[in-house]
């Protein structure tokens, strides 16, 4: 059996982390459903817009793209290993603790993945983090913290290999191929959010989701970060932040910098400064946006020490958002997609990255006032209750929820 601390109270620092990992997803997602113009091989923005839009595009490739998701990665894994501390300080066994962890892992890849997939949007990632906890979690969640360990300088040392070969493979594109083969139009969009048939798009959004989550999934940041996930819980780093103010703040003062410089020549390459294609970085993002991320996390983690004993209100508002993120992320497709997509209302036809951007934003603050009157019944959000009850199976719901 894995080596966990003792059961305290839900922790405050990991609810505030998922609340703003919120509005960075929106932010990431929401430009995904913009079509009718050229845009990066690699990438979800337009290559052309005013200079608002080519402002925020570089912004969001600095400080958001290839961050929010290892982050959410980080998040998912620690909640893994704070959901089965919780369920055997209850009396539930362990052995029946990694069944209800299989099952919830399943149940994200098909009763949630699947159906968001197939009906708002091909870039799910519950889909994807629930197959790839099938796998890591049957592999990996009894070994111990130096295999653990061993296992996250591999996949870190992979990383940097990749970004190596996608670099020197960029620089020889632009060398050898003529300029307009290095970028070309998305034709995901085209499969997705630009067809008219809403039935048209179901089929192109599973065959991109199909080869998208998987590769998402497996072949990025996530697993390296969900193994540090396991490793961070076991020793109760967000749990207790206080007592952790030092390796936090050190990951915090060197995480997102890190992040932010990996994320400039990505930037840079999409506004033309360098002759490279886009996905030239494209690895150089994946190693130091997992930087970024954690040092994001680390972040909220020195927030939440500060506020532990007495939060303001706004923090309290944010982790109501963050203790129901999978109700509120599937909220914002079932709000971009029919609002987007050419088969709805066609706004990603027209608008730029600016106002993409403000509509996620406001979507993420209605949200948070949703969440704080969900909290202020003390009601789960709906897909976290449907969660629950496909994770206990045959458990008795009010005996696991004591």
């Amino acid at each position: 059996m894995m080596n966990t601390p003792a059961p305290v109270a839900r922790a405050f620092a990991p609810d505030l982390a998922r609340g703003f990992m919120l509005l960075l997803i929106a932010m990431a997602n929401v430009s995904w459903f913009l079509y009718g113009r050229d845009f990066g091989m690699a990438g979800a923005h337009p290559l052309d817009g005013t200079a608002l839009d080519r402002a925020l595009q570089a912004f969001m490739m600095i400080a958001v793209d290839g961050r929010a998701y290892p982050l959410f990665a980080f998040l998912f894994g620690y909640g893994m290993v704070q959901f089965t501390r919780s369920r055997i300080a209850r009396g539930i066994e362990y052995r029946e603790v990694r069944r209800m962890l299989r099952r919830r892992h399943w149940a994200m890849l098909l009763a949630f993945g699947l159906p968001h997939a197939a009906l708002l949007f091909m870039g799910d990632i519950v889909g994807a983090y629930g197959l790839v906890g099938l796998v890591l979690v049957g592999i990996f969640f009894d070994r111990t913290d130096r295999t653990l360990t061993i296992c996250v300088w591999v996949l870190a040392g992979l990383m940097a290999l990749f970004a190596v070969f996608s670099l020197v493979g960029g620089i020889a594109a632009a060398v050898f191929m003529p300029t307009g083969a290095l970028e070309s139009a998305d034709v995901s969009r085209d499969l997705t959010v630009a067809t008219e048939s809403y039935l048209a798009s179901i089929g192109g959004r599973l065959m991109m989701w199909a080869s998208i989550g998987v590769v998402q999934g497996f072949f990025s940041a996530v697993p390296l970060c969900i193994l540090l996930g396991w490793l961070a819980a076991r020793h109760g780093v967000l749990d207790d932040p206080a007592r952790h103010r030092r390796l936090l703040t050190r990951v915090a003062v060197v995480g997102i910098p890190v992040g932010l410089l990996g994320g400039m020549p990505t930037a840079l390459t999409h506004l033309g400064v360098f002759g490279l294609p886009s996905w030239a970085f494209s690895g150089v993002d994946f190693v130091l946006g997992a930087a970024g991320a954690l040092g994001y996390v680390a972040l909220f983690g020195l927030i939440a020490a500060r506020w532990q004993s007495a939060p303001p209100a706004v923090a309290l508002w944010i982790a109501a958002v963050g203790k129901r993120s999978l109700t509120f992320y599937l909220l914002q497709s079932l709000v971009f997609a029919p609002l987007f997509s050419a088969w709805g209302f066609g706004l990603g036809g027209s608008v730029g990255t600016a106002g993409a951007l403000g509509i996620a934003v406001l979507v993420w603050i209605v949200s948070v006032l949703l969440a704080v009157l969900l909290e202020s019944r003390g009601a789960r959000g709906p897909a976290e209750v449907l969660l629950r009850r496909l994770t206990y199976g045959r458990q008795r719901t009010d005996a696991a929820a004591r």
